[in-house]
C-alpha cells in the first residue's frame, strides 16, 4: 500500500485515496468530502477500480515547455494541518477507558521492561492526565489528548519503578470536537495496582487492543468510573481503636458452647505463592511472604480461638524470625509456639488468635 492507492474499508462503509501514513500501523485515507480518516492498515484493502467513491478532476493536457522530472514519493507527514473525521461506532457513545501494561518481551516476564498505554474504546476524545502518588502528593507521568477509538503510549518502565506505581490515578475530560454530543462528567479515578502481578505470566491476557498479552485495568466501564477502597494501615488502625472505645460493656450472658474452629494451614514457601521467583531479590520474596502472612492474620484476627499453622520451613530461619517479629509488633494479643514436630518438623509456627 502506498500514497495514491485507492482503498476501501473492511469493517466500515466507505473508502478513498491514501494521503499518507502515521507510523507503521495507521494510514490516512481521503474520502469524497475531502476529510482525512485515520484507519489501521489491516482494516483497508486496495481496490483495482480508479473511481471508488472519489471525484476525479479532468485530466489537464501536458505543457510542452514545462517538462518536469518525476519527484520521489515520501511517506513522512508534512507540516500542513490535517482534518480528521474518525468513523463513529454505534456502541462507542458509551465511555470505556482502560490502562494497559504490555511487556516488551513476554517470554522473559521476569526481566523485561513494560510499556504503559491508555486505551480509549469510545467515540469521545479525551484530555487525560496519568499520575502516581508520592506520599500525599502526586506526580504527573503523562498527559495529552487521546483520539476516539485509539490508544496512547504513556511511558516505558522497569521493575525498579514498580514501587512508584502502587498508587496511580487517571483524570479524564471527554468531549467531541466539531460534533454535538451527550456531555460526560470529568472523572478522576484512583487505582491500587497489585505489583506482584507483573511477576506472574498468567496475569497477562490476550485482548483486541494488542498483538501480545497485556495486563488491563478498567478506568471507566460503560460510563461508570472504577471504584476501589483506598485506605492505608494507619487509617484502619485509628478506626479500629475508635470503634473499640465506643463499645459499651454488656451484661454478662451465659455463653453457649461453640464448636472449635479447625486448624488452618498456610504454606509460606515462595514456591507455593509465586509461579516463578526469577528476577526477584531475596528481600522482595521475603516481603511477599510477609504480605501473605499479614493477609491471613487480618482475615482471621476477629475469630478468637482460631489456630493457624504457618509453614515457613527450617532453612536459615530468616522467614521464621520475620514472622515472630510481626507477631510481637502487630499482633501482641495472639499466642504462638512451635507447631507439632511430628507433623511439621521444625519448620512451622502455631498461632492462636486471642
Amino acid at each position: 500500500m502506498k500514497i495514491g492507492d485507492k482503498v476501501r474499508f473492511l469493517n466500515e462503509v466507505g473508502g478513498g485515496k491514501v494521503k499518507g501514513f502515521q507510523g507503521k500501523d495507521i494510514v490516512l485515507v481521503e474520502d469524497a468530502d475531502g476529510f482525512d480518516i485515520p484507519m489501521p492498515v489491516r482494516e483497508c484493502v486496495v481496490v483495482d477500480t480508479d473511481a471508488y467513491n472519489m471525484e476525479r478532476k479532468p485530466a489537464q493536457p501536458p505543457k510542452p515547455e514545462a517538462k518536469k522530472m518525476p519527484q520521489p514519493v515520501h511517506e513522512e507527514e508534512d507540516d500542513r494541518p490535517v482534518t480528521f473525521r474518525a468513523p463513529e461506532r454505534r456502541e462507542g457513545n458509551v465511555l470505556n477507558v482502560s490502562l494497559a501494561y504490555v511487556p516488551e518481551d513476554v517470554k522473559a516476564i521476569s526481566s523485561t521492561k513494560f510499556d504503559a498505554y491508555l486505551v480509549n474504546d469510545s467515540n469521545y476524545s479525551l484530555y487525560y492526565t496519568y499520575l502516581s502518588a508520592e506520599g500525599h502528593a502526586w506526580k504527573v507521568r503523562a498527559h495529552g489528548l487521546l483520539e476516539p477509538n485509539m490508544k496512547d503510549w504513556l511511558e516505558t518502565f522497569g521493575r525498579e519503578d514498580l514501587n512508584e506505581l502502587e498508587h496511580v490515578a487517571v483524570q479524564l475530560l471527554p468531549f467531541k470536537p466539531g460534533r454535538t454530543f451527550l456531555m460526560k462528567p470529568a472523572m478522576c479515578v484512583e487505582l491500587r495496582l497489585d505489583t506482584v502481578k507483573f511477576y506472574k505470566l498468567h496475569a497477562f491476557r490476550e485482548s483486541v487492543f494488542f498483538d501480545v498479552p497485556s495486563l488491563m485495568c478498567d478506568i471507566v466501564s460503560n460510563d461508570e468510573p472504577a471504584r476501589q477502597m483506598l485506605a492505608n494501615a494507619d487509617e484502619l488502625k485509628e478506626a479500629f481503636w475508635k470503634k473499640k472505645e465506643d463499645i459499651q460493656p454488656k451484661p454478662a450472658q451465659k455463653k453457649q458452647p461453640v464448636a472449635k474452629p479447625e486448624i488452618l494451614e498456610v504454606d509460606l514457601h515462595a514456591s507455593e505463592l509465586l509461579d516463578s521467583t526469577a528476577g526477584m531479590s531475596n528481600s522482595e520474596i521475603l516481603n511477599y511472604q510477609l504480605d501473605k502472612f499479614r493477609e491471613v492474620m487480618e482475615q482471621h484476627k476477629a475469630r478468637r480461638g482460631q489456630k493457624i499453622v504457618f509453614i515457613h520451613g527450617k532453612g536459615d530461619g530468616v522467614l521464621r524470625k520475620a514472622v515472630i517479629d510481626e507477631l510481637k509488633r502487630r499482633y501482641k494479643s495472639c499466642l504462638y509456639q512451635d507447631a507439632s514436630f511430628r507433623e511439621y518438623g521444625f519448620g512451622a509456627t502455631l498461632v492462636t488468635i486471642h
